[in-house]
Formats: C-alpha cells, sequence, structure tokens
C-alpha cells in the first residue's frame, strides 16, 4: 500500500510526522507538503509564480519533498508533476485545530483531500481539535486504523473523509454531517510603525451543535467522520429555479 501525505501547517509540523509514522505500519508514505504554514488557504493553487522542490530528510516516510506552494498544490504536483508511484490513498494532516462544519470551505487541510478527490483517489482529511499540540498520536493512529479499513471499502471517487479528534481521549466515534461554524468577525484597525493603517481579522467562533453534526461531536468529547463530498449543486432548488423560465433575452 502506497500512501501520499500532505497538510497545510507545513512538513515540519508535529502532526504530520505523527500521521507519516501510523500510517507507515501500513505500507510505504510518501510525503509532499508546503515549505511552511499554509493555513485557511482553502483550495487554491498557484498559477502566477514558480513552484519549487527540496528533498527532506530525517522525516518518517520513504520520501519527502518541500513545496513553496499551497496544499492543493502539493497534491497536484505529486501526481502530476513528480510523478511519483501512484498512491493508493491520500491523507492530509494531522492538522492543528479542528475543521469542523463550514471551516471545511477555508481549510487548506480537507482542500488537499479534495484536491486527491478531484483526481480520482481516496482521501482522508484529519484535525486535531486543539491548538495545544498534545495528542497527534492520537488522532493519527485514528487515521491510519480508518486507513487500514479502506483496503476493503469502496466510496465513491467524489468523495472524501473529513475526520476531527478531540481535545481528550475519545468516548467514542459518531458518524457525522457538517454543522454550522460561524464567526463574529471582527477586524481590529492598527497603525504600523510607519504610521500605515492595516486591518487584524479575528472573532469568537460561535458553534450550532446540532446533535449529531461534527461541530456537536467534538464538543461532547467523540472523535468525528463525515464523509463530504464535492458537489455543490442544491438538486432540491433545480425544480423551483426551473419554474421561473429563465431563457435568454
Amino acid at each position: 500500500m502506497h500512501i501520499l501525505v500532505t497538510n497545510d501547517d507545513g512538513i515540519f509540523a508535529p502532526g504530520i510526522r505523527a500521521l507519516s509514522a501510523a500510517l507507515s505500519h501500513l505500507g510505504e508514505v510518501t510525503i509532499v507538503a508546503p515549505d511552511r504554514e499554509r493555513s485557511a488557504t482553502g483550495h487554491a493553487i498557484t498559477v502566477h509564480s514558480p513552484l519549487r522542490v527540496k528533498h527532506i530528510t530525517g522525516l518518517p516516510a520513504s520520501a519527502a519533498y518541500a513545496v513553496n506552494g499551497t496544499p492543493a498544490d502539493c497534491v497536484k504536483l505529486a501526481l502530476e508533476g513528480l510523478k511519483i508511484e501512484k498512491p493508493d490513498l491520500v491523507v492530509s494532516g494531522v492538522n492543528r485545530g479542528a475543521n469542523l462544519g463550514t471551516d471545511v470551505l477555508y481549510s487548506g487541510t480537507v482542500s488537499a483531500a479534495i484536491e486527491a478527490a478531484l483526481l480520482g483517489l481516496p482521501a482522508i482529511a484529519v484535525s486535531l481539535a486543539d491548538f495545544r499540540e498534545t495528542d497527534y498520536e492520537g488522532a493519527a493512529d485514528f487515521a491510519a486504523q480508518i486507513a487500514g479499513r479502506w483496503r476493503n471499502r469502496c466510496l465513491p471517487p467524489d468523495t472524501l473523509l473529513n475526520v476531527n479528534w478531540p481535545r481528550e481521549k475519545a468516548r467514542g466515534v459518531k458518524i457525522t454531517f457538517l454543522g454550522q461554524r460561524k464567526y463574529e468577525n471582527k477586524f481590529d484597525l492598527r497603525t504600523d510603525p510607519w504610521g500605515r493603517e492595516y486591518y487584524w481579522l479575528g472573532g469568537a467562533v460561535v458553534n450550532d451543535e446540532t446533535p449529531e453534526s461534527d461541530v456537536w461531536a467534538i464538543e461532547n468529547g467523540y472523535a468525528s467522520v463525515t464523509p463530504i463530498h464535492f458537489d455543490l449543486t442544491n438538486y432540491r432548488l433545480m425544480a423551483e429555479v426551473e419554474s421561473w423560465k429563465i431563457d435568454l433575452a
């Protein structure tokens, strides 16, 4: 089994080291990850500047490459540029901080897994719902357990699993749907040393803890596993919009 590992926290982040070590028990691991933190880049790709690749040693993988691009760049480059052996599975993480609900639209971690799914490969995104960096091993081992079971399972080619591991030891596992996770955005107006104004984005998280959502599961101490896909079509509204009789003027 060949597994491609990536992330958005950077190739030297502790989460990717823990994940690669756990997955190495299943087979060969290749790491292709950003050379620095690229959190909240979403599904951005680099088209107006060159991508540079550097071979990295000392990581628990058969080969590791740092890329000066986004997580989606890393997956694209690994599969269509570097021409590494085609992986059986792509795993992105372990992210520092949860990726729940609507956060998946911003997440570089999840976007890397989506890119793999777009290219026809099974993928898992895994995140630790904590910023204290205390239990990457627990999240990594859980992801490896799921990856091991994947060998005998089959999901549709446009689907990935979004996995979140709780702050403390998980009390169980919940198969969940994406909840609502919004922010009370606050743009703090500041002044730099040269007197120029700038804004710094912050704000508190507002969680909609609907029972059995991924947000609810993590807040209640469960590991969350959410099958997601990238077809954003609202099929329920197609007939309604059809009734508008939209036509060329």
